[in-house]
């Protein structure tokens, strides 16, 4: 049974939460202050990027101070009467057992658009007249929506740690899991997730997990591929989605061209659709979405993109009917962008060989790869004379005399001939 690894490995008290030092320790002491009674600020209104750690240190802090932690989604309480009933009492007393209690209102920024009926009024009478600390999560504290709350909280901002801290954190996290990590690799993915913890913590398992050791060229492809931090969920919409509709909406989401998400959708559809049949079907959707995408490279007509989508994402979705839950199934990255990625600059340089045949012997570069490549590769690593003069008749620079004789102790040679 696979478990998502930002579950598993997620900080259980402050000490480990990565980065925002001070941030958290304005945050204790605003807790600690409740000793002498209520305080001034009765909420704190934690706000930052998503993934820098924010709901997980308001948890820890409440297993740190063996606080009761009485946590929703505000965004599920968008009415007066629904907030009331969830906090209302809760703020005003504690525990059968004697215990302080801290109220945890996450993702407040749900309640700021049209569907608020109320919630943000609620929620800003609660906190004038709380006994028990209440703390506010959201991306953005300054929604025009929310300054009437904000006016009464303690605002605590939290910040992108930095890459190093990030890149300790999977460290440990390898080290728990028994993976040799190389320091570059780890470097690499805490660098691409630019500060969010939860994105570098998914990059990780997804290119890690079943592995005992990790590499630098394990991650370094991912240069070349179009990092959305939304794939994951667009993925899981796709393959668990109950609507058509919605289900074709995830392109929209993934905001990635149909191209690499069909890459990510073949890569993990045999994963996630274990029946036969259900498979069969994922990728006959599949198979007909190729079949359109051939169509358009071949007519440049644009217009038979919605084909594609609808037969990747929708088809797709409704090609379960007998596939059960199984718990979590981590989502892979595409291997064959993985592959073309590794081995970008090895085409690029057959290109190159391709283009000064093409000039020398008056034939298309293709056939001049296909037909002519493969026996300069047999010359030049077993004949440096003749590798030599061919070397000066086709103008070859070092880089390509290296990639055609395959060690550098053959390069040497052909080269000091040249010399």
């Amino acid at each position: 049974m696979y478990a998502a690894w930002t579950a598993k490995h997620k900080p259980h008290t402050l000490d480990e939460v990565v980065g925002n030092v001070e941030a958290i320790e304005k945050l204790k002491n605003w807790v600690k202050s409740w000793d002498k009674g209520p305080p001034k600020r009765r909420a704190a209104f934690i706000y930052g990027p998503p993934g820098i750690g924010k709901t997980v240190s308001v948890e820890a802090l409440a297993k740190d101070f063996n606080m009761e932690l009485v946590e929703k989604n505000a965004s599920d309480y968008r009415t007066q009467d629904a907030v009331q009933k969830f906090a209302g009492l809760a703020s005003q007393y504690g525990t059968l057992f004697g215990k302080k209690r801290l109220i945890l209102f996450d993702e407040l920024g749900g309640l700021t658009g049209r569907e608020d009926r109320g919630g943000v009024g609620a929620i800003t009478k609660i906190v004038k007249i709380a006994k028990n600390p209440i703390v506010l999560i959201a991306n953005n504290a300054y929604n025009p929506k929310l300054s009437n709350l904000r006016f009464y909280c303690l605002l605590i901002e939290f910040k992108k740690p930095p890459a190093g801290e990030v890149m300790k954190h999977l460290s440990r996290i390898c080290s728990y899991e028994c993976i040799n990590a190389e320091e570059a690799a780890l470097k690499f993915i805490a660098q691409r997730s630019e500060g969010d913890v939860r994105s570098a913590v998914n990059d990780l398992q997804a290119l890690a997990q079943g592995k005992k050791e990790l590499t630098y060229e394990d991650v370094s492809w991912l240069a070349y591929r179009d990092r959305k931090e939304v794939i994951f969920s667009v993925l899981r919409l796709i393959f668990y989605g109950k609507s058509a509709t919605g289900v074709k909406h995830a392109l929209d989401m993934a905001d990635v061209d149909p191209d690499m998400l069909f890459e990510w959708i073949y890569e993990n559809l045999p994963r996630h659709l274990d029946d036969p049949d259900d498979l069969a079907n994922g990728m006959d959707m599949l198979a007909k979405a190729d079949m359109y995408r051939g169509r358009i490279r071949a007519t440049q007509d644009w217009t038979l993109t919605r084909y594609v989508i609808d037969f990747m994402t929708a088809g797709v979705a409704m090609a379960r009917e007998k596939t059960k839950p199984s718990g979590f199934v981590p989502f892979r990255f595409p291997e064959r962008i993985k592959f073309l990625s590794k081995t970008r600059s090895q085409r690029q340089m057959q290109n190159e060989l391709g283009l000064k045949i093409k000039k020398r012997c008056h034939i298309s570069a293709s056939r001049s790869k296909k037909e002519i490549l493969p026996y300069l590769h047999i010359i030049f690593e077993n004949n440096v004379l003749m590798a030599t003069r061919l070397a000066k008749s086709l103008d070859l620079d070092a880089k390509m005399i290296e990639y055609l004789a395959g060690t550098k102790r053959q390069t040497k040679a052909i080269m000091k001939n040249l010399a």
